[in-house]
């Protein structure tokens, strides 16, 4: 008896169950649900695959069925407001509310433990200012731009025709173009679903050079000049590395490369695509100057930056050395913190390789100001923004805009489902399934995105009311307070490094950087002590 339970006994049980309800004439419409469970039970019974289905059959599906349901029943059942990750529910019911144009509102107070690490906070003003300007834009473009853009302080950031359905790009482009504010393609390239609607787009070059590459993979300036001089495009950003998986290149399996994705990526369709982790038309730092130069003037005088989480800390000292030696400087620099990512990546690079933005940001910040370079080039931070406060924490530590993916994703109808990888995204964002998409409707949602950005810089407007200033740029680490106990708190900029203009080609040993800013070279990116 022992042997027959539980492996003999579910099919056993169902066969009994089939043969009564076929000779009983009324319990016959049982059939259409016992026949099909049978059949089951019997397939997991005799399989060799899986040891659990041939010891429990049927049974052992279950365990299938709540690992689907488990990130909702986690979501709407088990976890609490401050709860939940990437994003708790407290901070997407935020997101949610701005892009339906809904109270935003909370009451009886912050669910945080304000004498615990998980409390920060920004410093407000006895005499808050209200003649501040009801908004602001920021200027990105140097001497050698002929092109500068006027960039709003919140964007959309790079996510590309691919990760994402055409239903969502549409509808993000959409929604920019309704607010005034750039939509960056990701390392994807510009799509038909980028240009239909309009908005300003930052055409973001990675490793594949997709839009722009060659029939053996590498760059091809006369596409890159063609798709770079459309009027839509205002910027272009060279991806270095992204905060989900840096350091990671990948394969586009040819069973994605539909047609709609080969025409924007310039590849051939139905084909394995290879992205490269490096890049290959540059190797040192001043080989990556000279290309920021080029681009520039391949695109017309468009501003160029690059996007990079930070890794090695020499390498970002590498890449100013490399602008004072040449003379060349990017427009801007993006940021990505190792917190970031909408799509799939290795597990163990997300967890465990990169640099937070807070840190990632410091560390642009004083490789800038202490050579001398802050007001040649603009910072954009990318990390898990989805609020004002975060704005402004961002800006305290030397932004000059932001960017946000998850939280567009958020104003689309995503509702973190842990399922981008699959292609099995329930709200159409994140899939090429069409049945899937058809639940997402472009004009429904391209106003929510607008809407959520518009909010979302007006709270950042409360915030810079409430401190007393004129303008973001005006908060700085002093402004911003982190916990270091229970009984203790200092201001960011008593915790962390922030150098000072000019410091470290003045006396860079007398600071924490030192060690860094000795072993980087203009001429590598290899650490030279």
């Amino acid at each position: 008896m022992t042997h027959f339970a539980p492996r003999y006994f579910v099919p056993a049980l169902l066969l009994a169950l089939t043969v009564a309800a076929a000779l009983v004439h009324p319990a016959r419409w049982a059939l259409v649900l016992l026949v099909p469970l049978l059949l089951i039970a019997l397939w997991d019974f005799v399989q060799n695959s899986h040891a659990l289905r041939r010891n429990y059959p049927l049974v052992a599906r279950i365990r299938w069925i709540m690992e689907d349901l488990r990130p909702f029943a986690q979501a709407y059942v088990v976890e609490s407001d401050m709860e939940g990750r990437p994003f708790s529910h407290q901070e997407r019911a935020l997101v949610y509310a701005r892009a339906k144009g809904e109270l935003d509102s909370h009451p009886m107070g912050t669910e945080l433990n304000v004498y615990s690490d998980e409390y920060e906070w920004l410093s407000h003003s006895i005499v808050p200012n209200d003649n501040s300007p009801q908004w602001w834009r920021v200027d990105v473009g140097g001497a050698d731009t002929t092109k500068p853009y006027s960039s709003a302080l919140l964007n959309i950031s790079a996510m590309s025709f691919g990760s994402l359905s055409a239903r969502a790009i549409e509808a993000l482009n959409a929604g920019a173009r309704m607010g005034n504010f750039a939509h960056n393609t990701g390392e994807g390239s510009i799509s038909r679903y980028h240009r239909g609607p309009g908005g300003d787009l930052v055409w973001e070059i990675g490793s594949g050079y997709f839009g722009c590459r060659s029939d053996d993979g590498g760059f091809d300036e006369g596409e890159f000049s063609a798709n770079a001089q459309h009027d839509q495009v205002k910027m272009i950003e060279i991806k270095l590395s992204q905060g989900a998986k840096p350091g990671h290149g990948g394969v586009l399996p040819g069973r994605k490369v539909t047609r709609e994705i080969a025409e924007a990526r310039g590849i051939p369709e139905g084909e394995d695509c290879l992205s490269p982790a490096a890049h290959s038309t540059f190797s040192t730092p001043i080989q990556l100057m000279d290309w920021v130069a080029r681009l520039r003037e391949l695109s017309g005088g468009k501003p160029v930056g690059m996007k990079l989480c930070v890794g090695k800390p020499h390498e970002v000292f590498a890449l100013a050395k490399a602008m004072l030696e040449t003379g060349i400087t990017p427009d801007f620099i993006t940021v990505d913190g190792a917190e970031g990512g909408t799509g799939a990546a290795p597990l163990e690079l997300s967890n465990s390789v990169g640099m937070p933005m807070r840190e990632g940001l410091i560390m642009v910040r004083n490789a800038l100001v202490g050579t001398g370079l802050k007001d040649r080039v603009k910072i954009a931070a990318s990390g898990k923004i989805h609020s004002g406060a975060q704005m402004a924490k961002a800006f305290a530590l030397g932004a000059d805009w932001c960017n946000a993916a998850r939280p567009f994703m958020f104003s689309l109808g995503c509702v973190q489902s842990m399922k981008c990888h699959t292609g099995e995204c329930p709200t159409g964002v994140a899939t090429q399934e069409q049945w899937r998409q058809k639940g997402l409707v472009v004009e429904d949602k391209a106003p929510r995105v607008a809407r959520f950005q518009r909010q979302t810089v007006a709270s950042l407007r409360e915030i810079v009311v409430a401190m007393g200033l004129e303008s973001p740029w005006q908060i700085g680490p002093h402004d911003m307070r982190e916990r270091l106990n229970g009984a203790k708190s200092n201001a960011i900029d008593s915790i962390y490094t922030f150098v000072q203009p000019g410091q470290l080609l003045q006396n860079a040993s007398a600071t924490s950087l030192g060690l860094h800013w000795d072993a980087a070279r203009a001429e590598t990116f290899r650490r030279m002590a």
